[in-house]
């Protein structure tokens, strides 16, 4: 196993320890909502914030009678899409430029 391979299996094991995808989270699901983010989310289209919606919902009512997800529902390594990814890199790239015209 190369470097990229123990990398590779580094990420996987330490996505499947968080344990949030037992509850069907994504990984941008768990993101700290700070202003960036809560921007990020307000600009999804509705389909994508409706099924983060769904998503959060499930996992805060299994997580209040102390369930999980059956195995097959689980949220896979390779199924996890950082859906939020493009929206907060725009919106923090925008603040960079903000922050910028504010110092002339």
């Amino acid at each position: 196993m190369g470097g990229g391979g123990a990398m590779q299996w580094l990420r996987r094991w330490a996505y499947n320890a968080s344990g949030f995808n037992k509850l069907g989270l994504w990984h941008d699901d768990c993101l700290y909502e700070d202003d960036e983010v809560k921007e990020a989310v307000r600009r999804l289209p509705e389909r994508l914030q409706d099924d983060r919606t769904f998503r959060i919902t499930r996992a805060m009512q299994l997580s209040l009678s102390h369930q999980i997800l059956p195995r097959e529902q689980w949220t896979t390594f390779d199924e996890d899409i950082r859906y939020l990814k493009p929206y907060l890199e725009e919106v923090r790239k925008e603040n960079r430029e903000k922050a910028e015209w504010s110092k002339k």
